[in-house]
């Protein structure tokens, strides 16, 4: 994302839709007024509700006080892998309170993250992250809540760590990015995939012949907001407003009817988290 690029202007409405993760704090949000704002921006071309993502406690206490504030906001809370070194005893307590509100529809984003380690200052151990993934699949499974995950270069170990823990009965991989091979393991084992703006770059090869692999009742669509803007507006802040963009390209390339995909993304959206 760059703020040298002007925000895009809106698509053409596209309705039903849910944006099934986002971070509205990064994108600017920071109270009763300017969340709702953003909502009406993304109301004004069909998405009726998102669900806006923590990655550490600050973002975790906003989410679920953005959903309280606005009917049409959910929250999901976690820490992200790469802050995994940060959850000690008082960060779980706090987590775990703020993921039992009713506003809280998922555990997330939390999984594995292979990228950065050595290259992010402060950035998690991979041990730290796999002790914290642990941590939060028990969390999601006490609190009967989906699973949401974060999954760089770790497509491996992250099913491993599934499978020995016993996964949730939901899990969602938000902003899948791993080829058609991990695509059928995670939709053999009734995961659910959820698809940003990056299924729209034409050198996404591995990803886009993974998308098209996805059965219907599996599938999702996010913007993960203000990141992975979709083509041709890379580089422009992203929002929940571009999310008819997204799923256009995705319905393109499943070669599918737009109207009918929004449809079941949206009905998977509610099923999954339950709204």
């Amino acid at each position: 994302m760059s703020s040298r690029r002007p925000a895009p202007e809106p698509p053409e409405p596209l309705s039903p839709l849910i944006d099934a993760h986002t971070h509205i704090d990064a994108c600017g949000a920071t109270d009763p007024e300017s969340v709702a704002a953003l909502v009406d921006r993304a109301r004004a071309v069909g998405v009726r509700e998102l669900v806006t993502v923590a990655d550490d406690l600050e973002a975790a206490r906003f989410a679920v006080r953005a959903a309280n504030w606005d009917d049409r906001v959910y929250a999901a809370v976690a820490l992200h892998p790469t802050r995994a070194n940060h959850l000690d005893d008082a960060a779980k307590a706090e987590l775990e309170q703020l993921a039992g509100d009713p506003r809280v529809v998922a555990v997330g984003e939390t999984g594995l993250d292979y990228y950065w380690p050595g290259k992010l200052d402060g950035c998690a151990a991979i041990e730290d992250q796999v002790e914290g993934f642990r941590w939060h699949i028990d969390l999601a499974k006490r609190l009967g809540k989906p699973l949401m995950i974060h999954n760089r270069e770790a497509d491996h170990d992250l099913l491993a760590v599934l499978l020995d823990e016993g996964a949730p009965e939901t899990v969602i991989f938000h902003c899948f990015s791993s080829d058609a091979n991990m695509a059928m393991a995670c939709v053999e084992e009734g995961y659910v995939l959820s698809f940003s703006g990056t299924v729209s770059f034409k050198n996404a090869h591995e990803l886009r012949e993974a998308a098209k692999l996805v059965p219907d009742e599996q599938i999702l669509v996010e913007t993960d907001a203000p990141f992975l803007t979709p083509h041709p507006f890379r580089g422009a802040p992203n929002e929940s407003y571009m999310l008819p963009y997204t799923l256009r390209a995705l319905a393109e390339l499943r070669e599918q009817d737009p109207a009918q995909l929004a449809k079941i993304t949206t009905a998977n959206a509610r099923r999954v988290y339950g709204i």
